[in-house]
């Protein structure tokens, strides 16, 4: 079968719808320079001016995502370690644009998938501390989201239908010895976690040769922080592993349980395999889950 292309937009999102949609609800902002600097699965990024950026969803179901950003970016900012793109300023549907969107930061730097850290340990621990200090218990009405911090089990499906359109372009036994493995271990027995929900390196921006900030926030939910913890196997070298879990172990509020690094390898996995099947016109993300499947099967 082979791997799908990246979901098709639902509407056409344009420097100038942006900037229609500026002069309408922001009129401040609407002189500004834009320019378009990211059109991904869910959103559509434009640079506005110097230190801002437009993120309108291009799906539908990337709207109700963005409305979470909204919620919570700025409750979680301000304890968190390293930057991240919280709103600055909401939009609304207008002018034939049917959903929310948002101004936001530009964040200075390049994703660590174009341009990775110059010294892997430090970078090791910049993540882990950044997810020791986000990884707290979640609010009550936090977003749940069906696809992440899950308990692993509940991604068979996925797996075997990833594995199904990848067919011989993985190693489907080792695939599954190690799938079988993870999923095997206990669930995660604390209560829900905050999880960033897509934590891979093309959401983790590096400037100067360091980790400068942590962006795309719209699959933020509630459960097991194995699910971002899985970040170790996409970014960092095996090498660098004991130095991320020994800075997580120091920065995380909870004792992590025996068997959440099972668990994150057990993520890594299924992760690769989503990017893998859904990567035919991204080289990035395909590149990203070549490089993980094959940590995760060393």
């Amino acid at each position: 079968m082979g791997p799908h292309r990246m979901p098709a937009a639902e509407v056409d999102v344009s420097p100038g719808l942006v900037r229609r949609l500026l002069a309408a609800q922001q009129p401040d902002l609407a002189h500004l320079p834009i320019e378009v600097m990211a059109n991904g699965w869910d959103n559509v990024m434009c640079r506005v001016g110097d230190v801002l950026v437009a993120r309108l969803p291009r799906r539908e179901v990337a709207a109700r995502l963005l409305v979470h950003e909204q919620r919570w970016l700025p409750v979680l900012e301000p304890r968190l370690p390293l930057p991240v793109p919280a709103p600055v300023r909401d939009g609304q549907p207008d002018l034939g644009y049917p959903w929310p969107w948002s101004i936001v930061p530009f964040l200075p730097g390049q994703v660590a998938a174009r341009k990775p850290p110059a010294d892997l340990r430090d970078a090791a621990v910049s993540l882990a501390r950044f997810l020791g200090a986000l990884h707290t218990p979640a609010a009550p009405d936090a977003p749940v989201n069906p696809h992440r911090g899950v308990p692993l089990a509940d991604r068979r499906a996925t797996v075997t239908q990833n594995l199904s359109v990848l067919g011989r372009l993985v190693d489907r036994r080792a695939v599954m010895r190690v799938w079988e493995a993870a999923a095997a271990v206990p669930t995660w027995g604390g209560p829900p976690s905050w999880v960033h929900g897509d934590l891979h390196p093309a959401n983790i921006l590096v400037h100067r040769g360091r980790i400068s900030g942590v962006i795309d926030f719209g699959d933020i939910t509630s459960g097991d922080p194995a699910t971002d913890l899985s970040g170790a196997w996409m970014l960092l070298p095996t090498e660098c592993h004991d130095a991320f879990q020994n800075a997580y172990r120091a920065a995380a509020e909870y004792v992590p349980d025996d068997h959440i690094w099972s668990r994150a390898r057990g993520w890594a996995l299924a992760l690769s395999l989503a990017f893998l099947a859904h990567s035919a016109d991204n080289p990035l993300i395909a590149k990203i889950g070549h490089h993980t499947i094959n940590a995760v099967l060393a």
